[in-house]
């Protein structure tokens, strides 16, 4: 009997053939948001690994919306184009792909985190960031607070952005909305200080993650859909898991498939109690409480681990990144250890010790 963790998962029309699943991660090596050659390598060492599902790093909606000058973006034809080899790639080893649309926000605007400094500056393509509130993130640049009128225009970008991911040919679109990000500083009480319908209360908080969802998913016809979130601020005056789950109850009849359960980002006073499995429960508990399927990440690097994630019920498919960074084979590895024989490319199968 095959392991939970390599048995298939159906969201809509779309099989996933295992549960491992590679996070988005990012790389700083784009250029004027041109993904290139590194992608294809990074992204295709995962779907020659047999994992069930790549995701491509946040990819912003519009020019202010990358991380740093060296993010990829998808606000052009050019740029959606360049992903076209990546996706035949990944499609070629059977291996769904995804790409999470994002907006930095007011933590923006940043050079590579290899550079000897940390903001960019005009010159080197720095620009002005926007957010939710005209406080900074840290010490980082004081961002310009978004009027009303700005937020619907921030709306078609995400629609835009998700139109050209379709027609590229990608099967999984998600919403980035978690790590402190744009959307986060809106749902957020710790970088929400706003006094309009977008501030205050949980429902307007929230409304413009809710308007990005529902134009969204009219976008993108019978593609699956995702969200991820931060479940906590880990503050005591911030969100909390409770929260999530009624946010995710309000995202499940938008049409939105799955929630991809993270935590943190909004505040550099958080204090975070990094741990193996320190964000699995998050995910649980949005799952049985708003009955919506959850991917957990978080220190998830074991085998066993993984699976005893799936079968126990605490979410349906897990999320790695790091681990994958160490060994972009990670599924092929854990599939060895837990006795499960699994597809491989025929490439690589005399080095499987399974038959």
């Amino acid at each position: 009997m095959i392991s939970a963790l390599f048995t298939p998962l159906k969201l809509r029309d779309l099989e996933f053939p295992n549960r491992v699943w590679v996070s988005p991660m990012c790389q700083y090596s784009a250029i004027d948001g041109l993904v290139g050659p590194w992608h294809l390598a990074h992204l295709g060492s995962f779907a020659t690994g047999s994992a069930g599902f790549v995701m491509v790093e946040a990819t912003a909606v519009e020019p202010r919306g990358r991380i740093s000058i060296a993010c990829p973006g998808i606000w052009n034809d050019e740029q959606a184009q360049a992903f076209k080899p990546i996706v035949e790639f990944v499609h070629s080893q059977n291996v769904p792909i995804g790409i999470q649309l994002a907006h930095a926000g007011r933590k923006g605007s940043c050079m590579r985190p290899w550079d000897d400094h940390q903001i960019a500056s005009d010159e080197e393509g720095g620009w002005q960031t926007i957010s939710s509130t005209s406080s900074p993130f840290g010490k980082m640049p004081t961002p310009k607070q978004l009027a009303i009128a700005e937020l619907a225009d921030l709306v078609d970008d995400f629609v835009q952005a998700a139109k050209r991911a379709v027609e590229v040919g990608f099967d999984v679109i998600e919403i980035h909305a978690a790590h402190g990000y744009l959307i986060h500083q809106f749902y957020s009480p710790i970088s929400n200080d706003r006094t309009d319908e977008y501030g205050g209360s949980f429902a307007n908080r929230i409304r413009f993650l809710l308007e990005i969802a529902k134009a969204v998913r009219a976008a993108i016809g019978n593609k699956v859909l995702m969200v991820r979130i931060s479940a906590t601020d880990w503050l005591p005056d911030g969100w909390v898991i409770s929260d999530s789950v009624q946010l995710a109850k309000e995202l499940k009849p938008l049409g939105v498939d799955l929630i991809d359960v993270s935590s943190g980002g909004t505040s550099l006073e958080a204090k975070i109690p990094v741990a193996p499995d320190y964000q699995v429960s998050f995910a649980e508990q949005i799952r049985k409480e708003a009955e919506i399927p959850t991917s957990a990440v978080g220190l998830i690097t074991k085998a066993k681990q993984a699976n005893e994630i799936i079968e126990s019920g605490k979410a349906d498919a897990v999320m790695l990144a790091r681990e994958m960074l160490r060994n972009p084979h990670w599924a092929q590895a854990a599939a060895e250890e837990l006795g499960d024989l699994i597809s491989w490319p025929n490439q690589y199968v005399r080095a499987r010790t399974l038959n």
